[in-house]
């Protein structure tokens, strides 16, 4: 099945426009009838429809997928089948890939922030023994807010990649991990050691090996050594380019055994760019010797009257490297530098101490005097929070739990029949889930009850609406009415059909108890054949009586040619009408 725009696929997702397509898959942006809202919709190519193994996989590795929920990977609503065609369908993203970021440029910090979020994500994935496999730029989507989201878990484990297969690896084969590209098992280190790639490709803008195909760049990773970044970037630091070649060594053994090691590389990294190398001498002033006791006496008198206070500069706001270059070049050491949570951007100063004009430290006298050392606390990012359990609790009351742990709430509703309307019924990401401080979480509050849509039960017996009514929770109010209508049938019901209505509620329906059964009109059937003016009397709940009677006109004969009682008059049911038929006597 080829998809194209306007196609409505499983009779649910309307096709809108294409995002993008890789070698396995088409991703379409579609909307969700059924929940009105647009999903990223991942289509296989059709090539891959005839191998049953493929498939099979693709099936396990989506409901793997569907099952990572956490803050830094895609969420997977569904995925499905029509005829030859496999689909997942998953959050759209709004925001730019990490290629075009990383073709715009970018700084240091933001590489690594970047690449931090990246690590998250991975590590909750490798925790429930998910290894994504694909990890590259195309693959990583930033929001405008900064956040990073993982894309194609659940597709990425499919198949093998296989170097010669056209189009399967050609785009991503400098991502690939040694040991994958020849072939072998692979675990979450491989998956490190692609995130390096990322990270290293951040940082330089190119990737660690570079060849005409992708044999040619294997035959570099199995063989060569990456340049350090900073060899292509001199503001990367000598514990940053440790870290990222460590997650670029060739056996998997001498990577970062986790995710969280990863991550705790890094911010060692930012917090100390050095590495632990030693710092640079302080400048101390010159000691002033060889002074008569008179000239002595005159400069300790200048010296203790002069003013020793000195502007510090405000470094607020910056990154840690910049504060101190900036001081350093004003000549000011940082004596420490402390890390902690903040909501401003990782690796920022958030304070100083002193700020502003300070006194300098003097020895003797107002002499031998130096810059005061500066203390610094650096933002460490927002840390991590546990999202708490508020279900149960009325909208205002949860929502206010949610930010007194420091969590960005929107709030949506949802129907629900467990919860009264007003309560809070969950949370994305889950309660016990650890995620970001301040990161968004949405709230979901019930609505009530889902409504019933009220069918259509007129032209049905009373019995078959009850039943009806009764599967969808529906009671049923019953009011008889004469009718000329089949004694029992529905003739009428209240709330009319389609109108929505809660569980529970009564539906009022009328019913025919038959027509009025008082008095009776007889029909006229004079001038009808004889087996119509019985077939009349009797339908008029009457008994029909004949007596034959002989006449000489012809057109009479067989015919009823008088009736008692008249047509017209009123009678009791089953009353005896006598009707006149002619027998032709010539």
């Amino acid at each position: 099945m080829r998809i194209k725009e306007g196609d409505l696929l499983d009779d649910r997702y309307r096709i809108l426009s294409p995002i993008g397509s890789g070698g396995m898959a088409e991703v379409w942006l579609a909307e969700d009838l059924e929940l009105s809202r647009h999903v990223a919709l991942k289509v296989l190519h059709g090539h891959f429809a005839g191998d049953p193994q493929f498939i099979d996989r693709f099936r396990r590795e989506a409901e793997s997928a569907a099952a990572l929920q956490h803050n830094n990977i895609v969420p997977i609503f569904d995925r499905g089948q029509v005829d030859d065609t496999y689909y997942i369908a998953m959050a759209w993203i709004r925001g730019r890939t990490l290629r075009e970021l990383i073709n715009q440029g970018l700084t240091v910090d933001q590489s690594v922030d970047i690449v931090r979020q990246i690590l998250e994500g991975a590590g909750f994935a490798h925790a429930h023994g998910v290894v994504h496999r694909d990890f590259k730029p195309l693959n990583v989507i930033v929001e405008d807010s900064g956040k990073a989201v993982v894309t194609d878990f659940g597709i990425a484990r499919a198949g093998a990649p296989d170097l010669t297969e056209a189009g399967m690896v050609v785009g991503t084969a400098a991502y690939l991990s040694p040991e994958q590209a020849e072939g072998l098992d692979v675990g979450p280190r491989s998956d490190l050691y692609s995130i390096g790639v990322i990270l290293y490709e951040c940082l330089t803008g190119r990737v660690p090996f570079e060849g005409d195909s992708p044999v040619a760049i294997a035959l570099k990773q199995i063989s060569e050594q990456p340049i350090p970044p900073s060899h292509l970037n001199l503001e990367v630091s000598p514990a940053l380019d440790a870290v990222v070649m460590k997650a670029l060594q060739r056996e998997p053994s001498m990577r970062f055994r986790d995710s969280d090691e990863f991550i705790a590389a890094l911010d060692a990294a930012m917090l100390d760019p050095t590495g632990g190398s030693p710092a640079p001498e302080r400048k101390k002033w010159p000691m002033i010797v060889g002074a008569i006791a008179l000239a002595l006496l005159a400069l300790v008198a200048w010296g203790m009257l002069r003013d020793n206070t000195v502007q510090v500069p405000n470094i607020v706001g910056l990154t840690q490297d910049r504060a101190i270059n900036t001081l350093s070049s004003s000549g000011f050491q940082v004596d420490t530098v402390k890390r902690i949570k903040s909501q401003a951007p990782p690796n920022q100063v958030v304070s100083q101490d002193p700020r502003g004009e300070s006194s300098r430290d003097c020895a003797i006298f107002g002499y031998f005097c130096s810059n005061p050392e500066i203390d610094i606390e650096v933002s460490g990012g927002p840390g991590q929070v546990e999202v708490p359990d508020v279900a149960g609790l009325p909208r205002s009351e949860a929502q206010d739990r949610l930010e007194a742990e420091g969590l960005e709430v929107d709030v949506t509703q949802s129907p629900s029949s467990d919860y009264p309307k007003g309560q809070a019924t969950g949370t994305d990401p889950p309660a016990g889930e650890r995620v970001r401080l301040g990161s968004r979480v949405t709230l979901t509050v019930s609505s009530g009850p889902s409504q019933v849509v009220v069918p259509p039960v007129v032209g049905l017996t009373s019995e078959a609406a009850r039943q009806q009514l009764s599967a969808l929770g529906l009671e049923i109010s019953v009011t008889e009415e004469a009718s000329d209508r089949p004694t029992g049938e529905v003739t009428a019901q209240s709330p009319d059909a389609g109108t929505e209505v809660d569980p529970g509620s009564t539906v009022e329906v009328t019913v025919s108890s038959g027509p009025d059964v008082t008095e009776v009109t007889v029909p006229n059937v004079v001038g009808q054949i004889r087996s119509d003016g019985v077939s009349a009397i009797r339908g008029a709940d009457l008994i029909a009586t004949v007596v034959e009677e002989p006449t000489t006109i012809l057109p009479q004969d067989g015919r009823v040619i008088d009736q008692s009682p008249g047509g017209g008059e009123k009678v009791s049911p089953r009353t005896t009408i006598t009707l006149t038929v002619g027998v032709y006597s010539p």
